[in-house]
């Protein structure tokens, strides 16, 4: 493999891009839908796509592979490997090449996350509006802030995980009386962010709703995480702290994003996506609300986080553990998650 590698990047650094496309292409057209491909070609694909991706000059040759590429996890990759390595200027190709909407959309959203502001014709179109990510801002709202995201080079890549510095909750309070309401539907919503870790890992996850007879005390949700029967509060006795929005939000776009402890997460632009559907669904949003409401109803709710408080959290470094009381605080919505390697 190393030796398919010098040569491409030798190809690359005299300035034949195009002859890494058509291996790239050739590659992909023979293998890339085959799951049972040795890893080698795996392996030969992910090098051309890195060096077109993140190589200053290379970006329409780049382009010109990712249009044979029918495979969203592979735009969604590629998407996120252009962002991180040129300016809206160097990209207004990408929009302008009349290919995948996918990539577009994709691209669109990993330049909001990195802060950018992008102005092109294809962006103020309605017709892709209809797209998932469609539902997006096109700049980041308080409650993101400026995101981390993965610093790229040609050898692979690092991430920071968020740290959750919550608040110690002290006290107990009467818990009223209470029933649960969780939905097949409302329980995918929870758990958007972090399905992922299940589905692609290790990991299990717990989301639920609850609905209670009388309002809940500040100092009683602590209790009332013991008493309505979750898996992941068997025994916590400590742990629970007031955390806010932002931290919350951060953490659920991380494990969205870059994933667990087995898998590569959804990437920016879908990781933004599910974790606005996981706050969503946390603070009880209407459906199809915009996210300029979701997030002044997610201020107006209390949040708390359990992570790593009881024996059901691994407590390696992929644990997420949420509690959102409504303002009139006769809801309560909870998602857990943990993964290990």
């Amino acid at each position: 493999m190393t030796g398919v590698w010098q040569i491409v990047e030798k190809r690359l650094q005299t300035g034949d891009a195009r002859f890494v496309a058509d291996l790239g292409v050739a590659v992909w057209r023979r293998h890339g839908g085959d799951t049972t491909a040795p890893w080698q070609y795996r392996s030969v694909f992910d090098r051309t796509l890195r060096l077109l991706t993140l190589t200053p000059g290379a970006i329409d040759q780049a382009v010109r592979l990712i249009s044979v590429v029918q495979d969203r996890r592979q735009l969604r990759y590629a998407a996120s490997l252009l962002a991180s390595a040129h300016t809206v200027t160097d990209l207004a190709v990408v929009f302008d090449a009349g290919g995948s909407e996918e990539l577009r959309a994709c691209l669109l959203q990993e330049l909001v996350l990195r802060g950018a502001e992008v102005h092109h014709r294809w962006v103020v179109s309605p017709h892709w509006r209809h797209h998932p990510l469609g539902w997006l801002p096109l700049s980041l709202t308080p409650i993101e802030g400026h995101p981390s995201r993965p610093r790229d080079h040609l050898g692979g890549g690092s991430h920071d995980l968020p740290a959750m510095a919550a608040e110690p909750v002290q006290g107990h309070g009467p818990v009223p009386r209470w029933q649960e309401t969780t939905t097949s539907g409302e329980a995918a919503a929870l758990s958007a962010a972090v399905d992922n870790w299940a589905e692609e890992s290790n990991g299990r996850v717990e989301a639920r709703t609850f609905a209670f007879d009388d309002d809940l005390p500040p100092d009683a949700v602590g209790d009332a995480l013991l008493s309505i029967d979750l898996e992941c509060t068997q025994g916590m006795t400590t742990g629970l702290g007031t955390c806010s929005p932002p931290q919350a939000w951060r953490q659920l776009f991380s494990a969205a994003s870059i994933g667990g402890a087995y898998n590569h997460g959804a990437y920016g632009a879908y990781g933004r996506l599910l974790a606005w559907r996981s706050v969503a669904a946390l603070v009880g949003a209407p459906h199809g609300a915009p996210v300029g409401d979701v997030e002044a109803l997610a201020r107006h709710c209390s949040w708390y986080s359990f992570a790593g408080s009881t024996a059901w959290f691994d407590r390696i470094a992929w644990d997420i553990g949420l509690a959102v009381v409504s303002p009139d605080r006769r809801r309560l919505a909870v998602l857990a998650a943990s993964d290990t390697d």
